[in-house]
């Protein structure tokens, strides 16, 4: 992989918009060869509409199996006598996982073809999945689920990569929009559709259907998807590939915008693997089906995400970090209230904020980066997910010790650090201006 490599962004999965809305700025025309850019798909035409929908079955395939346990963490509690602690690492094990994989799936996608590695990808990690209903214990399912999670690395590792090389750029927006709506449905629908199953059947049944689910959006990804024509595969420089990525963290500006993503994504991590628990729990009482719902709030992030871009461009990029920090952590403190109105409207907030603050910074990845974008992005994701990992895990351990108080602390000390890196960023701004004022 060669370090000056702008291929297409990486998507970071579950985030609506803000990765479709910044992708042509990061994607290069293919290199010239047989074919010319004149001959890549476009739209009214049949391998545009089967390419659009094998990566939009792509993507569900993908987040259901991603987040097919989260939404049964308090009936896996229940019935294997866990604690919130140790039942999310059934959840924070496959984005563990996923982090891990996602720069050798990306080097892989080089060397061997787009197509083969997306196809190996979702063929290994939902045949993973039927093997995790039969876990016998929670070691197993843990372990399970991270080999999982890094057989799927190589679907967003590489997804945008083929839509970059085999669609006409007129129509990138459009194609690179659908298959991000596919990420965002296959992330809710596997928390639906397990928490739904797991609460009239158990965790084993929910698993199962979210493997089903996942083996029936892989097969028509693989019917539909048309070969690519316009990849040319690179010879793996490992080398290369740790130069590119050194650079990408001795910039102090890319450093920031990790930790923020790790930032924000801690706080969803620790939030929504704990939501379930506090909400069939003492005051709220709600059954199991009810709380497994809770996962629809997730929708609030497609029009934030969307909405982010349009508050950079009035506020500035640190702007709307500081806004997006505000309303996670106004939403966490209403949460806070014994009361199930404040506390689907702090869910609110919460969600809403992370979008629209994860949307700011990863769209300022491709814009900082100057070389190396894929690298620079995958890194991006690799911070992401291990926050979801991170936090997930706290936020649970919290929560078991003292209750939801905890886990709200958690995402309020992550959003003060991710405050006091804006508020860096904003010290570092100004005495550069006034650098370039005086001369300096």
């Amino acid at each position: 992989m060669q370090p000056s490599s702008t291929r297409a962004s990486a998507p970071a999965p579950d985030a609506p918009t803000a990765t479709a809305s910044t992708a042509a700025p990061t994607v290069d025309v293919p290199a010239a060869g047989v074919h010319t850019a004149d001959d890549r798909h476009r739209p009214g035409q049949r391998a545009f509409r089967r390419a659009n929908l094998a990566l939009f079955a792509a993507g569900v395939a993908t987040f259901v199996l991603l987040y097919s346990t989260q939404g049964l963490l308090p009936v896996l509690s229940a019935d294997l006598d866990l604690t919130p602690g140790q039942a999310s690492w059934t959840a924070s094990a496959a984005t563990l996982g996923l982090a891990l994989g996602l720069l050798p799936a990306s080097a892989l996608s080089d060397r061997y073809g787009r197509t083969a590695v997306m196809t190996a990808s979702t063929l290994a990690a939902s045949a993973l999945a039927l093997a995790l209903p039969f876990a016998p214990d929670l070691t197993t399912l843990v372990v399970l689920r991270v080999v999982q999670g890094a057989a799927l690395a190589g679907l967003p590792a590489t997804a945008m990569a083929y839509l970059a090389e085999e669609v006409h750029p007129s129509a990138l927006a459009s194609a690179m929009g659908l298959y991000v709506a596919g990420n965002s449905i296959g992330g809710m629908g596997g928390r639906l559709l397990s928490g739904w199953t797991a609460a009239a059947l158990g965790w084993r049944w929910g698993l199962a259907a979210s493997a089903a689910l996942a083996l029936l959006a892989t097969l028509v990804f693989r019917l539909l998807i048309p070969a690519a024509r316009h990849f040319t595969p690179t010879p793996v420089d490992a080398r290369a590939l740790v130069r590119t990525v050194g650079r990408h963290l001795r910039n102090p500006l890319l450093v920031r915008l990790y930790a923020l993503g790790m930032l924000f994504m801690a706080v969803f991590g620790a939030v929504y693997n704990t939501v379930g628990y506090r909400l069939i729990g003492a005051p709220f009482h709600l059954p199991e089906s009810i709380a497994a719902s809770i996962f629809v709030v997730y929708l609030v992030g497609t029009g934030t995400s969307a909405a982010a871009g349009r508050l950079s461009g009035r506020l500035g990029r640190r702007g709307a970090l500081y806004v997006s920090v505000g309303v996670t952590a106004a939403g966490l403190l209403l949460s806070l209230a014994e009361s199930l109105t404040c506390a689907l409207l702090g869910l609110v907030l919460i969600t809403a904020g992370f979008f629209a603050g994860h949307a700011t910074a990863s769209s300022a990845v491709g814009r900082t980066a100057t070389e190396g974008r894929a690298q620079a992005s995958a890194l991006y994701l690799i911070a992401y997910y291990l926050g979801n990992s991170l936090g997930g895990t706290l936020g649970a351990d919290a929560y078991h010790v003292t209750g939801w108080p905890g886990a709200a602390a958690v995402g309020l000390t992550a959003m003060a650090l991710a405050a006091g890196v804006t508020l860096y960023a904003t010290h570092r701004a100004h005495i550069a201006a006034q650098r370039t004022v005086t001369g300096i």
